[in-house]
């Protein structure tokens, strides 16, 4: 266990020195693998300082880092692959003094699936809304949209707009229990996102459970995309 602190302090000591921290929040902010020349292009950096931050994050297991063709060709001509990266699955985490919050919310989230049948026990649920009511008035600036928007990147939910108006989560807060009790933890995530659209007013989404690899499985669809739905 020590050994892995040690690590986690590592990498996150990585993170000060404020062109790698760019550089990790531009990268995981991507939707693709990205290139050395994208990276530096967008910090507008030379290409051999972002190689070099790049690799110093991949090798503490912050990023992951592999090669394909960024021009999308293939066969001969198509130049040789480029270096990539994209985030790690890894969590990194310290906790001084150490604390286990993961470990007692596991034994939560077992009690809880003992006390139902395999749904969300309505406590749970009406606490999760209320949760998510108070979240989603916390900002109150901006347009309902804008305000859900910001509520979710506070949360750690990491939203990004598909092209039918969707919108998506790159990331659930609550992963570390997703495996073991994904009906529990997706059934209170869609309580908390319904708490955020009350709380935002952003009343022309509605979020419903949409299981898609790489993202939290609630998605907030406009109302007219749910009619084509049902």
């Amino acid at each position: 266990m020590t050994e892995l602190r040690d690590r986690d302090l590592v990498a996150l000591g990585l993170l000060v020195e404020p062109v790698r921290r760019d550089l990790y929040d531009w990268v995981v902010a991507q939707a693709r693998p990205v290139g050395r020349e994208q990276a530096a292009k967008a910090l507008n950096i030379t290409r051999a300082l972002a190689a070099f931050h790049l690799d110093r994050l991949a090798a503490a297991g912050l990023l992951e880092a592999g090669y394909r063709r960024l021009s999308g060709r293939v066969g001969p001509g198509a130049g040789r692959p480029a270096r990539v990266y994209w985030r790690a699955d890894r969590e990194v985490s310290v906790s001084l003094p150490d604390r286990r919050y993961e470990r007692v919310a596991r034994l939560f989230a077992s009690a809880l699936e003992r006390l139902g049948d395999g749904s969300v026990p309505v406590p749970l649920q009406d606490a999760a809304r209320e949760l998510g009511e108070q979240l989603g008035k916390a900002g109150r600036r901006g347009a309902p949209i804008t305000r859900l928007t910001a509520a979710l990147k506070a949360g750690g939910y990491e939203p990004e707009t598909d092209p039918t108006g969707a919108i998506r989560l790159r990331n659930c807060p609550f992963d570390a229990l997703t495996d073991a009790h994904r009906p529990l933890v997706c059934g209170t995530n869609l309580a908390v996102a319904e708490g955020l659209t009350r709380g935002s007013g952003a009343t022309t989404v509605q979020p419903i459970l949409d299981f898609q690899p790489g993202h939290c499985c609630v998605v907030f669809v406009p109302h007219t995309q749910r009619l084509r739905r049902d």
